[in-house]
């Protein structure tokens, strides 16, 4: 089997070239980099002080633990008085991957979490916006097989990003497609 950036370069690049008539190797969309990134404001607007430190930190770890780059937390960036959030208040954390990660991060969802989720039956086109990028949520993290059970307090989501250099929504599709992420059609 091939990895996934192997396969791109020998496969995918062809591929596209052929369906969309690209005339340089240059042109053809590309993956840019993955953004993941879980909320945990609701949680966190409950609980005291020491809570919140424990919380943000096993969310930090948790992402850290799946995406293998430490993660950033996300700050409120105003006051909303009816959700008790604080403008500054850490309301979740994200990883920006890229490179070698990101095509590792991309095998793993590809073969290993998306078919261990829960009633997938594959990704649906409104998935993707207009620039032909991808944005899946994975309900639960312990699909991901790093992630062991007993050491589960709480249960996070996942928003996965795969942001692409695609000209319009078609392309990014036929990229991610060809790259063989499982798309209803």
């Amino acid at each position: 089997m091939l990895r996934l950036k192997d396969k791109f370069k020998k496969e995918v690049i062809p591929e596209m070239m052929k369906k969309f008539g690209y005339k340089s190797v240059m042109a053809v969309p590309r993956i840019k980099k993955v953004v993941v990134n879980t909320g945990f404001g609701r949680e966190a607007v409950a609980k005291t002080g020491d809570e919140q430190k424990k919380l943000q930190e096993s969310a930090v770890d948790l992402l850290t633990l799946i995406c293998g780059q430490r993660a950033v937390l996300t700050r409120a960036k105003k006051a909303i008085s009816s959700f008790k959030l604080r403008k500054g208040m850490a309301v979740g954390a994200m990883v920006t991957l890229g490179g070698k990660r990101m095509y590792d991060f991309l095998e793993r969802v590809i073969n290993v979490v998306l078919p261990r989720s829960r009633d997938f039956r594959g990704i649906d086109l409104k998935s993707f916006d207009s620039k032909g990028n991808l944005t899946i949520a994975i309900k639960e993290h312990i699909a991901f097989p790093e992630v062991s059970n007993e050491k589960i307090r709480q249960i996070f989501g996942l928003e996965i990003t795969v942001v692409t250099n695609a000209n319009n929504k078609e392309e990014g599709i036929e990229l991610l497609k060809f790259m063989g992420f499982p798309i209803k059609t």
